[in-house]
């Protein structure tokens, strides 16, 4: 892809950026650094687009560029959020509550223009369905820590592969990213 103008991906998270490079995509990348704490009564959708914003244009306001990609992924089961979990306990918790249930997981990602001053901010769900988990394949899954810094407490690419029976929509967007949906807009918005 011919990079027509610099793109900054506002995401510390390994996953995001290995998607985003399989595609081919030229980046620079730069955390942000901001709180990701819900407004009572805030949608899903909402929460996980509010959150992709402020992360582009909190990127947008400390590094040089013209693209900033923002995102942010979330697990809803049972109208409940689960971002990452705060301790093994939570993540014992979350995968018990997933266990056998179908959950949605929203990937939320803002295109900001730093140039134009405009957005391309949208949010894509899946519907992931778990198998039935043992009390046992629960324990030894958190033990290995991978789900410590994973919204929902699992990585559908890593080790809780095996949970999971079937998915409804993109398997990129469960991993974090939506990669399909980010480089079309990508272009559209003129940054490939």
């Amino acid at each position: 892809m011919v990079e027509k103008g610099r793109i900054v991906l506002a995401s510390a998270s390994p996953r995001r950026l290995e998607l985003l490079d399989s595609a081919g995509v030229a980046f620079d990348v730069f955390a942000s650094d901001i709180p990701e704490e819900p407004i009572p009564g805030e949608p899903p959708a909402d929460f996980a687009q509010r959150l992709a914003r402020d992360k582009a244009v909190a990127t947008a306001a400390r590094v040089e560029g013209r693209f900033f990609i923002g995102a942010d992924t979330i697990v809803v089961c049972d109208d409940e959020i689960m971002g990452k979990p705060v301790d093994e306990a939570d993540a014992v918790r979350m995968l018990k509550k997933l266990s056998g249930v179908a959950h949605s997981v929203i990937t939320a990602y803002a295109i900001y223009d730093k140039a134009r001053d405009g957005f391309l901010c949208k949010a894509v769900v899946t519907r992931v369905f778990f198998k039935p988990l043992r009390d046992e394949e629960i324990d030894a899954y958190v033990a290995t820590g991978c789900p410590m810094d994973k919204a929902g407490a699992y990585a559908i690419q890593g080790g809780a592969a095996y949970m999971v029976e079937r998915i409804d929509g993109s398997y990129t967007n469960v991993v974090g990213l939506p990669l399909c949906e980010v480089v079309e807009d990508l272009r559209t918005m003129g940054a490939l």
